[in-house]
Protein backbone atom coordinates (compact mmCIF):
# COMPACT_ATOMS: atom_id res chain seq x y z
CA UNK A 1 0.00 0.00 0.00
CA UNK A 2 1.25 3.27 -1.55
CA UNK A 3 2.25 5.49 2.03
CA UNK A 4 -0.41 8.50 2.22
CA UNK A 5 1.49 12.15 3.44
CA UNK A 6 0.18 15.60 3.96
CA UNK A 7 2.55 18.37 3.47
CA UNK A 8 1.98 22.12 4.92
CA UNK A 9 3.66 25.02 2.88
CA UNK A 10 6.08 26.13 2.75
CA UNK A 11 7.41 22.58 3.16
CA UNK A 12 9.98 22.26 5.68
CA UNK A 13 13.16 20.08 5.04
CA UNK A 14 11.77 17.72 7.72
CA UNK A 15 9.12 17.00 5.85
CA UNK A 16 10.37 16.70 2.52
CA UNK A 17 13.13 13.88 3.89
CA UNK A 18 9.86 11.92 4.79
CA UNK A 19 9.43 11.25 1.14
CA UNK A 20 10.08 8.37 -0.77
CA UNK A 21 9.39 7.96 -4.59
CA UNK A 22 6.59 6.40 -4.70
CA UNK A 23 4.82 7.55 -1.46
CA UNK A 24 1.41 9.57 -2.22
CA UNK A 25 1.37 13.28 -1.17
CA UNK A 26 -1.32 16.29 -0.71
CA UNK A 27 -0.58 19.92 0.22
CA UNK A 28 -1.82 22.20 2.46
CA UNK A 29 -0.72 26.33 1.90
CA UNK A 30 -0.23 28.41 -1.03
CA UNK A 31 0.96 26.87 -3.99
CA UNK A 32 1.96 29.22 -6.92
CA UNK A 33 2.09 28.48 -10.60
CA UNK A 34 4.89 29.05 -12.96
CA UNK A 35 6.08 28.05 -16.71
CA UNK A 36 8.16 29.47 -19.15
CA UNK A 37 6.22 32.59 -19.66
CA UNK A 38 7.23 33.67 -16.27
CA UNK A 39 10.18 32.11 -16.50
CA UNK A 40 11.56 33.95 -19.42
CA UNK A 41 10.45 37.47 -17.97
CA UNK A 42 12.14 36.81 -14.38
CA UNK A 43 15.02 34.97 -15.80
CA UNK A 44 16.02 36.45 -19.02
CA UNK A 45 14.30 39.76 -18.98
CA UNK A 46 15.41 40.11 -15.43
CA UNK A 47 11.48 41.50 -14.44
CA UNK A 48 11.14 41.40 -10.60
CA UNK A 49 8.49 39.18 -9.31
CA UNK A 50 5.25 40.14 -8.36
CA UNK A 51 5.29 38.49 -5.25
CA UNK A 52 8.04 37.77 -2.58
CA UNK A 53 7.12 34.28 -2.89
CA UNK A 54 9.57 32.61 -0.86
CA UNK A 55 7.92 34.66 2.13
CA UNK A 56 4.77 32.92 0.90
CA UNK A 57 5.41 29.21 -0.48
CA UNK A 58 7.96 27.13 -1.96
CA UNK A 59 5.73 25.28 -4.40
CA UNK A 60 5.93 25.88 -8.08
CA UNK A 61 3.23 23.76 -10.25
CA UNK A 62 3.23 23.49 -13.74
CA UNK A 63 0.03 23.74 -15.12
CA UNK A 64 -2.83 25.09 -16.97
CA UNK A 65 -5.85 26.22 -15.22
CA UNK A 66 -9.51 26.50 -16.29
CA UNK A 67 -10.27 29.82 -14.57
CA UNK A 68 -13.40 32.01 -14.88
CA UNK A 69 -13.75 35.25 -13.34
CA UNK A 70 -16.91 36.69 -11.33
CA UNK A 71 -19.02 39.48 -11.32
CA UNK A 72 -16.78 40.89 -8.18
CA UNK A 73 -14.04 40.58 -10.35
CA UNK A 74 -12.41 37.46 -8.08
CA UNK A 75 -11.55 33.89 -9.78
CA UNK A 76 -13.16 30.62 -9.23
CA UNK A 77 -10.92 27.42 -10.58
CA UNK A 78 -12.77 24.31 -12.33
CA UNK A 79 -10.16 22.25 -12.56
CA UNK A 80 -5.86 22.67 -13.05
CA UNK A 81 -4.26 20.81 -15.48
CA UNK A 82 -0.86 19.64 -15.74
CA UNK A 83 2.06 20.33 -18.12
CA UNK A 84 5.35 18.45 -18.76
CA UNK A 85 8.29 19.56 -17.36
CA UNK A 86 10.77 18.35 -18.80
CA UNK A 87 10.22 21.58 -20.80
CA UNK A 88 11.46 23.54 -18.18
CA UNK A 89 14.69 22.05 -17.37
CA UNK A 90 17.03 24.72 -18.71
CA UNK A 91 15.13 27.31 -15.89
CA UNK A 92 15.31 25.00 -12.75
CA UNK A 93 18.43 25.71 -11.44
CA UNK A 94 18.23 29.49 -11.64
CA UNK A 95 14.70 29.85 -10.77
CA UNK A 96 15.12 27.40 -7.25
CA UNK A 97 18.32 29.66 -6.86
CA UNK A 98 15.59 32.94 -7.05
CA UNK A 99 12.70 31.44 -5.18
CA UNK A 100 14.09 29.03 -2.96
CA UNK A 101 11.39 26.57 -4.10
CA UNK A 102 11.52 23.20 -2.77
CA UNK A 103 8.87 21.42 -4.23
CA UNK A 104 8.15 21.29 -8.35
CA UNK A 105 5.08 19.87 -9.56
CA UNK A 106 4.06 18.72 -13.13
CA UNK A 107 3.30 15.98 -15.15
CA UNK A 108 5.60 12.92 -16.57
CA UNK A 109 8.94 13.77 -14.94
CA UNK A 110 12.15 15.30 -15.70
CA UNK A 111 15.34 13.53 -16.67
CA UNK A 112 16.44 11.73 -13.95
CA UNK A 113 19.92 13.91 -14.72
CA UNK A 114 17.93 16.86 -13.57
CA UNK A 115 17.24 15.43 -10.35
CA UNK A 116 20.45 14.12 -9.29
CA UNK A 117 22.40 17.72 -10.42
CA UNK A 118 19.42 20.36 -9.95
CA UNK A 119 16.87 19.67 -7.51
CA UNK A 120 18.65 17.17 -5.42
CA UNK A 121 21.66 19.71 -4.82
CA UNK A 122 19.22 22.31 -3.68
CA UNK A 123 16.85 20.41 -1.43
CA UNK A 124 14.19 19.88 -3.81
CA UNK A 125 11.87 17.20 -4.90
CA UNK A 126 9.28 16.04 -7.92
CA UNK A 127 5.86 15.42 -7.35
CA UNK A 128 3.68 14.48 -10.48
CA UNK A 129 0.29 14.08 -11.34
CA UNK A 130 -1.54 10.44 -11.25
CA UNK A 131 -2.19 9.90 -14.63
CA UNK A 132 -3.87 11.77 -17.17
CA UNK A 133 -7.67 13.32 -16.75
CA UNK A 134 -7.16 14.64 -13.27
CA UNK A 135 -7.23 18.09 -13.57
CA UNK A 136 -11.04 18.53 -12.22
CA UNK A 137 -9.97 15.88 -8.96
CA UNK A 138 -7.11 18.74 -8.44
CA UNK A 139 -8.85 21.87 -8.79
CA UNK A 140 -11.21 20.59 -5.72
CA UNK A 141 -8.36 21.03 -3.84
CA UNK A 142 -8.01 24.74 -4.91
CA UNK A 143 -10.05 26.92 -2.53
CA UNK A 144 -9.30 30.30 -3.26
CA UNK A 145 -7.41 32.35 -5.85
CA UNK A 146 -5.55 35.21 -3.93
CA UNK A 147 -3.79 36.88 -6.75
CA UNK A 148 -2.76 36.28 -10.16
CA UNK A 149 -0.47 38.21 -12.01
CA UNK A 150 0.93 38.76 -15.97
CA UNK A 151 -2.66 37.95 -16.90
CA UNK A 152 -3.07 40.23 -19.76
CA UNK A 153 0.52 40.03 -21.28
CA UNK A 154 0.86 36.01 -20.75
CA UNK A 155 -2.97 34.48 -20.82
CA UNK A 156 -4.27 32.07 -18.49
CA UNK A 157 -2.06 29.63 -19.16
CA UNK A 158 0.65 31.07 -18.58
CA UNK A 159 0.06 34.33 -15.94
CA UNK A 160 1.56 33.55 -12.04
CA UNK A 161 -1.43 32.11 -10.38
CA UNK A 162 -1.22 32.20 -6.49
CA UNK A 163 -3.55 29.00 -5.31
CA UNK A 164 -4.93 28.93 -0.89
CA UNK A 165 -5.13 24.71 -1.40
CA UNK A 166 -6.52 22.43 1.36
CA UNK A 167 -5.97 18.33 0.34
CA UNK A 168 -4.42 19.53 -2.96
CA UNK A 169 -3.71 16.03 -4.41
CA UNK A 170 -2.91 13.14 -5.17
CA UNK A 171 0.67 13.52 -6.28
CA UNK A 172 2.98 11.00 -6.70
CA UNK A 173 6.61 11.35 -5.49
CA UNK A 174 8.78 10.75 -8.90
CA UNK A 175 12.07 12.26 -6.82
CA UNK A 176 13.45 12.58 -3.32
CA UNK A 177 15.86 14.79 -1.47
CA UNK A 178 18.75 12.36 -2.75
CA UNK A 179 17.63 12.59 -6.30
CA UNK A 180 16.03 9.27 -6.61
CA UNK A 181 13.74 8.80 -9.38
CA UNK A 182 10.31 6.60 -9.48
CA UNK A 183 10.08 6.71 -13.32
CA UNK A 184 13.79 6.06 -13.72
CA UNK A 185 13.88 2.89 -11.32
CA UNK A 186 10.88 1.31 -13.10
CA UNK A 187 12.19 2.42 -16.94
CA UNK A 188 15.55 -0.11 -15.42
CA UNK A 189 12.63 -2.92 -14.74
CA UNK A 190 11.17 -2.37 -17.89
CA UNK A 191 13.83 -2.64 -20.12
CA UNK A 192 15.27 -5.32 -18.34
CA UNK A 193 12.94 -7.90 -20.42
CA UNK A 194 12.55 -5.47 -23.30
CA UNK A 195 14.95 -7.75 -25.84
CA UNK A 196 13.13 -10.68 -25.10
CA UNK A 197 9.71 -9.02 -25.52
CA UNK A 198 10.81 -8.21 -29.45
CA UNK A 199 12.86 -11.85 -29.92
CA UNK A 200 12.02 -12.75 -33.68
CA UNK A 201 10.25 -10.03 -34.76
CA UNK A 202 11.29 -8.36 -38.01
CA UNK A 203 13.16 -4.90 -38.39
CA UNK A 204 10.23 -1.91 -39.06
CA UNK A 205 9.88 -1.23 -42.81
CA UNK A 206 9.07 2.02 -42.52
CA UNK A 207 10.91 4.42 -40.12
CA UNK A 208 9.72 7.83 -39.38
CA UNK A 209 12.29 10.81 -40.09
CA UNK A 210 14.33 10.47 -36.24
CA UNK A 211 12.99 7.30 -34.94
CA UNK A 212 14.86 3.98 -33.69
CA UNK A 213 14.57 0.37 -33.45
CA UNK A 214 16.74 0.45 -30.54
CA UNK A 215 13.70 -0.87 -27.77
CA UNK A 216 15.77 1.07 -24.79
CA UNK A 217 15.48 4.53 -26.28
CA UNK A 218 12.93 6.42 -24.77
CA UNK A 219 11.37 9.44 -25.33
CA UNK A 220 10.17 11.83 -22.36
Amino acid sequence: MLEKIDIDLPASPESLAKLEPGSIVYLNGVVYTAREGVYDRVLNRKENLPVPIHEVTNANFHCSPAASSNADGSYRIGAVTATASFRFSKYMGDWLDATKTRVVIGKGGMPAEDYKNILAPRGAVYLTTVGYGTGALLGQGVRKVLSVHWLEELGIAQAMWMFEVCGFGPFLVDSDLEGNSLFAEQGKLVNRNIEQAYKGLRKPALLRYGETDDRKDELI
